[in-house]
């Protein structure tokens, strides 16, 4: 039928597109198609999604090329970066496969939000057997993401409905009897996190410990900018306590007096799991 104006409308804004794939057998429940293909199901999506980006592109191309005839920076500049996503996607490739030169032509790529120019993570949907080692749909699913680039994670729907329904000493139990380390949506939030190139770091104060999510990469002012504006202008520095020693040690006292916080300033590329506690000036 077409995914709908809406829905396309909807997945431009996104960051990542995640296809969750059917990946089980089951006479009970009905396959649209009548047979369990998670490769197929994808393409059908990628499809629609690349003919969405040809007709996106097309559209916008010929007034372009006018512009740029008549000397229009802007249309010089994004004109050929248009033309080669183009290509790929009449050549049948998401656009996400395109190899960009240098770091300009890959912002004005990311400034076109195709949506094939999205990260993809696939979502192998499996029986409660298969929960912990996948099964040969999955490893299908899996090998077509290494060639595409893209993410992949096993997860099994039916349990992770019985996991929400009980408390966490219960949920501990049944991922020991079922022989699970952890939840799937736990490996489901990671590999986000991973194709997104997110990080988290803490503050840890008397009331409340908070996780805060930023941009691999990000200096310590960005990273108090996420907290509140007036934290990254008046940035002063960040006393920084690495996890593992805040855990090991056992909180912030014990990992000053064994000299692990430190001070960083300005220029300090925050690390995941980072505990942070910024000076400021108001």
């Amino acid at each position: 039928e077409g995914l709908g104006n809406q829905f396309l409308a909807n997945i431009r804004e996104v960051d990542a597109i995640a296809h969750v794939l059917r990946c089980f057998e089951d006479d009970d429940i009905t396959h649209v198609e009548g047979t369990i293909d998670p490769i197929a199901d994808a393409e059908t999506v990628e499809t629609e999604l690349m003919v969405a980006d040809m007709e996106s592109l097309e559209r916008r191309i010929a007034p372009l090329k006018k512009k740029a005839t008549g000397g229009d920076k802007e249309a010089k500049a994004v004109l050929p970066i248009m033309e080669k996503a183009l290509a790929l996607l009449q050549d049948g490739r998401p656009v996400r496969m395109l190899e960009t030169a240098d770091a300009e032509e890959a912002r004005l790529l990311k400034g076109l939000n195709l949506l094939t120019s999205k990260p993809v993570l696939y979502v192998c949907n499996v029986d409660e057997a298969s929960a912990g080692e996948g099964n040969a749909l999955s490893e299908k699913v899996a090998a077509m993401a290494r060639e595409q680039g893209a993410a992949a994670v096993v997860i099994s729907a039916a349990i992770e409905a019985e996991i929400s329904q009980l408390d966490k000493e219960e949920q501990e139990e049944f991922l020991e009897t079922i022989g699970l380390e952890e939840p799937g949506l736990d490996r489901l939030i990671r590999a986000g996190y991973d194709l997104l190139g997110l990080i988290t770091y803490f503050t840890a104060g008397p009331k409340e410990t908070r996780a805060w999510t930023i941009t691999e990469g990000t200096k310590a002012p960005g990273a108090a900018g996420v907290i509140h504006t007036d934290f990254e202008r008046g940035f002063i520095r960040a006393q920084t306590i690495a996890y593992d020693d805040y855990v090991t040690l056992g909180g912030e006292t014990a990992a000053k007096e064994a000299g692990k916080a430190r001070d960083e300033g300005k220029e300090y590329v925050v690390k995941d799991g980072d505990v942070l506690l910024f000076k400021f000036n108001t």
